[in-house]
């Protein structure tokens, strides 16, 4: 178990929430630039910003992470890979990722730049967290999600470093899993542009109007040490988007309860005056999900964040707070240049006076005199523990002399401290002139909700079934000529060993290929040695991705659903690659269902229960009583457009919904029922992605 000191780590969408972080003492800070950022809607930082934060944080020992956490497509590469370079020259100390195609990439351009994965990778398990360790990432962001349980797993069997958000907004749906916002109005939450749809009215089974999926800000400010003690390395504050007396009453809680072991009155009125949705709730983290965790912003929320609040929290901030320790050592002789050294304990400058010293007429120069100028350190973040002084009898000089060797000498101190780290940069490294294989449709699989199939799945090249289904209809479904695969479910909160046993039971039934939504999902099947195929929760959006993927030892993978036709077909790499070309799209998956804001529970559900929007849209709740998914209300479609699969191997159908494929005896009958149905969506493949 890991037990060195917790990390504050404070969001900053600008410089003044930079120095309010700083101020109130966060030990590091994440910050986006002005592209491929998860809150583009932040101020965020151009490179000359970039470097004048990073050198105000490293000057005062706050870490800073970039934030690179957005999908990627393969025209922005040649972006990316100059945000990367600038990046090390500021010398951040960490890049937070979400695609993995891009962290090899930084590998290869800045092989000693430290790699974050972002919670937009979705780990929420050990598996997954043991696949990224292995893939050269230093610190996992886990899933918003988890239980102190399934935290404590990971930490205690697993080497990476984790971090886990302390305070802050919930989305309703897991990071780097949410398509409604780009489903509906093509602005992705996996690229920053996420209209929040989610804080609208919502309601369950035609009940009034509701909000049944805006959930309360978490807030785990109360269980800093009790992080601290199960092994998590960085206690995260999220809110780029948030005022600077956001971040400062966060900092200040989470610093409190790490030093303290408890949060001042005056704080915790801060904390939950300056933002709140009707409270906070730590429901996930104490494993008690339900009604309790719903919550939105109330009119007595926002004027709680009154102008004189405001200004209180402000005032904690306005004041550089000196706290870097420095020693001087000072020497002065007749006839010579006076000496001055300044160290911090890790860097050490020395600078020699201009002025020669020389024999007092009258009074010689004190050793008193000199630790009172040379103490005068205004206002700089330095803070004097020890001054040395050697002085020759009788010498003397103007203390004006040796105010300005003070301060030349902290200005040479700021300098070397601003500077972490050279890193070593191979920008011939990333060559965006991708090997291409050309790809034809010759393949069509299809995923199923149970294994009860109609003589009509013979047809498909593979059918994905439930991993759970019954060993016996398995054999019997392979006796009978299907070729048959299984679907891993995309979230396993914990439990790894279940799903090893299951994997070597499916293998026993004589099943060779699994589908994979997940990371971890697919590191088990890999050490199982199954035939691994990619859903398109991977999000692999650009030929790195995809270069990653058949390194990793996938057959084959879906690609993402917000993905255009156009960039598709420009997409390298030799992989076989597929998408979605009919279903129920899933918008979200949740562990706390959209029934739980009425009460409702499982029993009473019993999976019937529907999501209706504020104009009357009706969306699908498909629950396996771990999770729920929320399914689009109406089907994709693509199958029957002419010109869609170019470069593209395979195209799946995803029959997840529908009752009668069953019975279905001919894929000919399926098109005939699938072509006729008056509503459907084209998806995102012709229009795209904000």
């Amino acid at each position: 178990m890991k037990t060195n000191k917790i990390e504050i780590l404070a969001p900053c969408g600008g410089f003044e929430s930079v120095v309010a972080a700083v101020r109130c003492g966060a030990d590091a800070v994440y910050l986006g630039a002005k592209e491929f950022s998860a809150r583009a809607s932040a101020k965020n930082f151009d490179n000359d910003e970039l470097l004048k934060a990073a050198e105000y944080c490293h000057e005062r020992d706050v870490l800073v992470y970039l934030t690179v956490n957005t999908v990627i497509f393969d025209e922005e590469l040649p972006r990316v890979k100059n945000l990367i370079i600038n990046a090390c020259k500021a010398h951040i100390d960490a890049i937070i990722v979400q695609s993995i195609g891009i962290a090899q990439m930084i590998k290869k351009i800045a092989p000693e730049l430290p790699l974050h994965a972002s919670t937009q990778m979705s780990v929420h398990n050990l598996s997954g967290a043991k696949a990224l360790y292995e893939a050269g990432f230093k610190r996992v962001v886990l899933a918003r999600e988890m239980t102190r349980e399934e935290i404590k797993e990971i930490a205690d069997n697993c080497p990476i470093e984790l971090e886990v958000f302390v305070h802050g907004a919930l989305c309703m749906c897991m990071s780097g899993q949410c398509y409604f916002s780009s489903i509906i109005g093509s602005r992705s939450g996996s690229r920053g542009a996420c209209a929040q749809p989610c804080r609208l009215p919502f309601s369950v089974d035609n009940s009034k109007e509701d909000h049944a999926l805006s959930l309360k800000d978490n807030s785990l400010v109360d269980y800093i040490k009790d992080l601290e003690e199960i092994g998590v390395a960085s206690a995260k504050i999220e809110g780029r988007m948030k005022r600077p007396e956001y971040v400062a009453a966060a900092v200040r809680a989470c610093k409190e309860s790490r030093d303290t072991g408890f949060v001042t009155d005056e704080t915790r009125e801060y904390l939950s005056s300056v933002f709140s949705r009707t409270g906070f709730t730590d429901g996930y983290y104490k494993n008690r999900r339900g009604y309790e965790m719903f919550g939105t912003r109330q009119k007595s929320d926002v004027i709680s964040a009154s102008e004189k609040l405001l200004a209180k929290i402000r005032n904690i901030y306005k004041d550089e707070v000196p706290k870097i320790e420095i020693s001087f050592e000072f020497t002065a002789e007749i006839n010579k240049n006076p000496i001055l050294t300044v160290s911090d304990g890790k860097n050490k400058v020395t600078i020699k006076g201009e002025t020669v010293c020389e024999k007092a007429i009258n009074k010689p120069l004190s050793k008193e005199r000199c630790i009172i100028q040379l103490e005068k350190t205004g206002s700089t973040p330095y803070v004097v523990k020890h001054i040395s002084c050697n002085l020759e009898e009788e010498v003397t000089m103007p203390l004006s002399a040796i105010n300005k060797l003070r301060r030349e000498c902290i200005e040479e101190l700021s300098v070397v401290r601003k500077k972490r780290k050279d890193y070593k940069i191979f920008e011939d490294e990333a060559n965006f002139n991708f090997e291409k294989t050309e790809r034809f449709l010759s393949r069509k699989y299809a995923k199923t909700k149970s294994a009860k199939l109609g003589t009509a799945f013979k047809e498909f090249d593979m059918v994905f079934i439930p991993f759970d289904s019954d060993n016996d209809e398995i054999k019997g479904l392979l006796s009978k000529g299907f070729k048959i695969g299984a679907e891993l479910p995309p979230v396993v909160f914990s439990g790894d060993g279940k799903i090893i046993n299951r994997l070597a039971e499916l293998k026993k039934a004589g099943i060779k290929d699994v589908y994979c939504s997940n990371i971890g999902m697919a590191y088990l099947a890999k050490q199982a040695k199954m035939k691994l195929h990619g859903g398109f929760r991977l999000n692999f959006t650009n030929t790195p991705d995809l270069l990653w993927a058949e390194e990793f030892g996938f057959e084959d993978t879906e690609l993402s659903i917000e993905l255009t036709l156009d960039q598709i077909s420009k997409l390298g790499g030799k992989i076989k690659t597929g998408i979605v070309s009919y279903g129920y799209l899933p918008l979200m998956i949740t562990r706390n269902c959209p029934a739980k804001s009425r009460n409702i529970s499982c029993k009473e559900c019993k999976g019937k229960s529907v999501l209706q929007d504020r104009l009357g849209k009706k969306f699908i709740l498909k629950c396996d009583g771990y999770t729920t998914e929320i399914l689009n209300s109406v089907p994709l479609k693509v199958f029957d457009k002419e010109n869609v699969f170019k470069n593209l191997t395979f195209q799946t159908f995803n029959f997840t919904v529908e009752n009668y494929v069953e019975t279905v005896e001919k894929q000919l009958d399926f098109n005939s029922n699938l072509l006729f149905s008056e509503n459907f969506t084209r998806g995102l493949y012709f229009r795209g992605v904000k």
